[in-house]
Formats: structure tokens, C-alpha cells, sequence
């Protein structure tokens, strides 16, 4: 599915184009997932997992584009990728149509701007537009910022999923399983 264009200004006045994202963007999403896995250990990939395959990140775009009810929304300055933000529904069987599943990405020089919080809120719009009635994701228990902002956002954390996650240099982080049931 496509969604309407939007603006947002960062405080240092620059332009953030918030659009939909299409198999036509699959490098640039390709090079932002990996850029964004060098930056942080909060993502799901390390960059020794080796590169994303561009053929299979244009298969899930145009999928996702020519959905009712998924979305990627892609945060551009410029031609830069500067975030991306998906919402597909987690599984196609009729018990499971009232659930997505999100996640979300930002350049680490771009975080504590806003951004992250207008991107949410359009997800959860659309979300809700869509026919969803819950939006459910994962974050790392040591991702303070992120949790803050989901919370924010009306994410209530219901759950976790102990030593989800194992650290190159061996330590183990949990995942925080959090949810924005919308009211009924």
C-alpha cells in the first residue's frame, strides 16, 4: 500500500520527505539496513551476517506495495535514506487479521530529532486505517530511548522473551514485547 507524502522539519531546519516505499527504492533500503547494523547493536542484524540480498528486498517492496493493508514508509533528505519504518500484518489466517507486527529504523545521527515519533504516528494512523487493531513489536531491554518513545506513543509493554538476543562479545540482551492495542 501506498501512503500519502508528508513533511517534517528537523530543529536544524532541514527537509524530511516521509513517503512510501516501493521495489524502485530496494538499494537505498538495502544500504540503510546496513549502515544502520554498523551503528548499533539494536538491530537484528550484525554486519557479519553479510549483505542483504537486493533481489529478495525488491520482491518484499513490491509486495508490500501492492498491498491492502501493509506499508514501508521511507524518511528521505534529499535522495538519503534516512529512515524506514514497515507494518505488516503477522500472519494470514482469520485469528491473526487484527494484528501487525512493526519495526522501524533510523540513522543514528538523525535519532532524538522527532523523527521517529512523526513516523510513528503515521504508521499507527495508517495502521488503524488499514482495519488493524493492535500493533505489537520487539526492542531491545537495554534500548531506553526507543522504549521511552513507544511508550510515548501508547505502547505498553506486555511481555519478554528472555536472552533473545546474543552479543558478539558473548553477553545476551532480552526482548521487550510491547503493544499499542487501540481502543475499540
Amino acid at each position: 500500500m501506498r501512503i500519502k507524502e508528508q513533511k517534517y522539519l528537523l530543529p536544524d531546519g532541514r527537509e524530511v520527505t516521509i513517503k512510501s516505499a516501493g521495489p524502485e527504492d530496494a538499494m537505498k533500503v538495502k544500504l540503510h539496513r546496513e549502515a544502520t547494523a554498523n551503528e548499533t547493536h539494536f538491530m537484528a542484524r550484525e554486519p557479519e551476517d553479510g549483505q542483504l540480498c537486493l533481489e529478495r528486498i525488491t520482491e518484499i517492496l513490491g509486495s508490500i506495495a501492492e498491498s491492502d493493508r501493509d506499508f514501508m514508509v521511507n524518511a528521505y533528505i534529499g535522495d538519503e535514506l534516512i529512515g524506514d519504518l514497515g507494518v505488516t500484518l503477522i500472519r494470514p489466517h482469520m485469528k491473526y487479521l487484527h494484528r501487525a507486527y512493526l519495526g522501524m529504523s533510523i540513522r543514528l545521527m538523525y535519532t532524538g530529532m522527532g523523527l521517529g515519533s512523526f513516523m510513528m504516528q503515521i504508521a499507527l494512523e495508517q495502521a488503524k486505517a488499514n482495519g488493524f487493531e493492535q500493533v505489537e513489536l520487539g526492542v531491545y531491554s537495554d534500548n531506553d530511548r526507543a522504549r521511552h518513545m513507544y511508550r510515548k506513543m501508547g505502547f505498553r509493554e506486555y511481555g519478554m522473551n528472555p536472552r533473545a538476543f546474543k552479543l558478539k562479545d558473548g553477553t545476551y540482551r532480552d526482548e521487550i514485547i510491547m503493544a499499542n492495542i487501540f481502543a475499540g
